[in-house]
């Protein structure tokens, strides 16, 4: 087992994130523990990724994950860019990599995550216990000279206390970009309390297939208790002198 208070370096997986508002905002609301707030359109955010070669990590090996939450507000990622999340389920492949995420708190879970591309084509499953839990279908495009980096803050639970951490990123997104459709197959699956609603409504997106990123050396226990009001952002999006086409790539 890795030590889970060591960083751990994954570099150019295939990366799909990006969020939506759900088809029923009171069961997202009801996920996020005391001490943290959803935002006020109860947006989810999902990150699906494939690690091809152990070559391409610190310690991890090659691997797959998905994990999806609850964005949440008041407690942003450094440069205030990114809402902070809350994990509600996180899926991988490897058990190296879940027992070291499990130790910080994280809801991790065994499943296998692929992300196909033909042409344009882009098609992203979750599966877990050998069934399909998770479809996207996006359309895409190429990478360009466009470099998307900043933190993502993620919280977990553990021992009963909160644990905070950000995690730097680096990605190469490509455009155009386009998410299709979202289906959540199993309604009696945990997961399916954060479907989206119907019609898909995004809050932003990218596919990148170099997306490289930090999981940081320490936690910090996050006191919880009453956080001060903020007004929630509408969308994260990737700052616009930083797209392709000199605007945010977020779809």
């Amino acid at each position: 087992m890795l030590d889970p208070a060591a960083p751990q370096l994954v570099l150019n997986s295939r990366t799909l994130y990006f969020s939506w508002l759900p088809a029923d905002p009171d069961a997202v609301a009801a996920l996020v523990p005391p001490g943290l707030r959803p935002r006020p359109d109860r947006q989810v955010f999902l990150n699906q990724y494939v690690v091809d070669d152990e070559t391409q990590t610190s310690g991890f090996g090659a691997y797959s994950l998905t994990y999806l939450g609850v964005s949440l507000t008041g407690v942003d990622a450094p440069g205030g860019l990114s809402p902070g999340g809350w994990w509600t389920h996180y899926v991988a492949s490897s058990r190296t990599v879940r027992d070291y995420a499990a130790a910080r708190g994280a809801p991790a879970i065994t499943g296998h995550t692929s992300i196909e591309v033909h042409g344009s084509d882009l098609v992203s499953v979750t599966e877990a216990d050998g069934a399909p839990l998770i479809r996207a279908r996006c359309q895409v495009g190429e990478t360009g000279h466009v470099i998307s980096s900043g933190h993502h803050r993620y919280f977990t639970r553990r021992d009963g206390q909160l644990l905070s951490a950000v995690y730097p990123f680096v990605a190469e997104p490509v455009a155009p970009f386009l998410i299709e459709s979202v289906e959540f197959l199993e309604p009696g699956h945990p997961m399916y309390a954060l479907r989206p609603a119907n019609p898909l409504t995004i809050g932003f997106g990218y596919y990148s297939p170099r997306s490289s990123f930090a999981y940081p050396g320490g936690l910090s226990v996050y006191p919880g208790g009453s956080l001060p009001g903020a007004p929630a952002r509408s969308v994260h999006q990737v700052p616009a002198n930083r797209a392709r086409s000199g605007l945010p790539s977020g779809s």
